[in-house]
């Protein structure tokens, strides 16, 4: 994953559009460059680099390469993220709780 850890990966805008698109389903390059705002080498460049990350996978189809999201890596960011879904979780009861109260 070279010097990047997976959170400075997925900040670029473009790869996590990348990743959206992939995980409605495989698309080619071609099909990531019509539906991007980048060039061919731009796509070709952030798949390398997610390649790298193991956030997407390829498989060759005739003259294609399809690309396939790898969700495995993102397990990482849910896990670091998870005691913060809590503490908002029970800020939301606390509010609710509140509100409850008000009525």
């Amino acid at each position: 994953m070279q010097n990047q850890n997976l959170f400075e990966i997925i900040a670029e805008t473009n790869r996590r559009h990348i990743i959206d698109l992939l995980r409605t389903k495989p698309r080619s390059v071609g099909e990531l460059v019509e539906r991007s705002q980048l060039s061919q080498p731009g796509v070709s460049k952030h798949l390398r680099i997610l390649r790298e990350a193991g956030l997407v996978t390829a498989s060759k189809e005739s003259q294609k390469h399809i690309y396939h999201l790898h969700a495995e890596p993102l397990k990482e960011i849910d896990n670091w993220l998870e005691p913060y879904r809590q503490h908002w979780s029970d800020r939301l009861d606390a509010l609710e709780h509140f509100l409850d109260e008000e009525d």
